[in-house]
């Protein structure tokens, strides 16, 4: 004579079937995963402008929360956050060096002469006929190579590749600072792509949390009130370069803008290979190297 099984423990087995099956798909269909980044971000319209800003040597713990940051962590709690972002290595320009050409390329130190004959954004930007330029702060002149007072080359990763430095019509975008007011004013003179290299003091390498806090409070709200940022679907990242004392070289980066999500915090692991994953797929470029291609997309950081 056949038992009957009990309805209670028939129950329990249909609970730890159904758990199983959760932690499986979980598992397996992660929404973090870069595939279904990929295409949330394709199925958006593309953005118009992306501003990438790069301050320096300040790990997570010394900006998150900090009294002498109160401009950025108003940023933080209007915008989007990626609080589990981390620097590829040390020191400073092979990070530089990664975020546009998608590598090291071996570089660990801070040269000046270690120049790169490699692919890079600049490369990708112009094949998928996007303008760009890169705004040194205190540079001397354009397409300056060199160090001149709080103006370091090593901040500068558009100089070390070979097809853009011994390119005139390329250098040539490579320009001081305060050329930024001046194509901000329309919409037809703001590249699709810019980068901002505060100097040595206002990128928070020389001078205090307090004294980059300041500068950006005063610099980023003249990018976000510009004609690209109010007729166009544009975004500002601002991020660091190395996240020095930190685990893990942990170190913030915040998406500002009215395409960046709104009061979002985002736990997924990134990396500045992830944000130039993020903006090749922005704008239908592919990945520029494996370990781009490995890396999350930040697409939950964007509306």
């Amino acid at each position: 004579m056949v038992k009957k099984v009990p309805v209670v423990l028939f129950v329990f087995l249909l609970v730890v079937i159904g758990c199983l099956l959760l932690v499986w798909g979980r598992h397996n269909f992660s929404p973090s995963t870069p595939a279904i980044s990929e295409k949330r971000i394709k199925a958006n319209t593309p953005v118009d402008h992306i501003v990438v800003i790069m301050m320096e040597n300040k790990a997570y713990h010394d900006v998150f929360g900090s009294a002498d940051a109160p401009y950025i962590n108003s940023l933080i709690k209007k915008y989007s956050l990626a609080d589990n972002y981390s620097a590829i290595t040390h020191p400073s320009l092979p990070n530089y060096l990664a975020l546009i050409g998608g590598s090291t390329f071996g570089v660990t130190t801070d040269c000046t002469d270690c120049f790169v004959a490699s692919p890079n954004l600049i490369d990708q930007l112009e094949g998928a006929h996007k303008t760009w330029k890169a705004y040194m702060e205190s540079m001397p002149s354009s397409c300056f190579i060199g160090n001149s007072g709080l103006y370091a080359q090593k901040h500068n990763p558009f100089i070390y590749f070979d097809d853009v430095r011994n390119n005139p019509n390329r250098c040539m975008n490579i320009v001081p600072y305060i050329a930024l007011s001046k194509d901000l004013q329309s919409e037809s003179t703001t590249p699709n792509f810019i980068w901002v290299s505060p100097n040595l003091c206002h990128d928070m390498h020389n001078c205090s949390v307090a004294e980059g806090d300041m500068w950006l409070s005063q610099q980023i709200p003249l990018i976000l009130t510009s004609p690209a940022f109010t007729n166009k679907r544009s975004f500002l990242v601002l991020t660091w370069d190395e996240g020095q004392g930190a685990e893990g070289n942990r170190i913030m980066t915040i998406f500002v803008g009215p395409d960046a999500r709104q009061a979002y915090v985002s736990h997924t692991a990134y990396s500045h290979y992830s944000l130039l994953h993020t903006i090749e797929l922005l704008w239908d470029m592919p990945a520029i190297t494996s370990d781009v291609s490995r890396s999350a997309v930040m697409s939950d950081m964007l509306q």
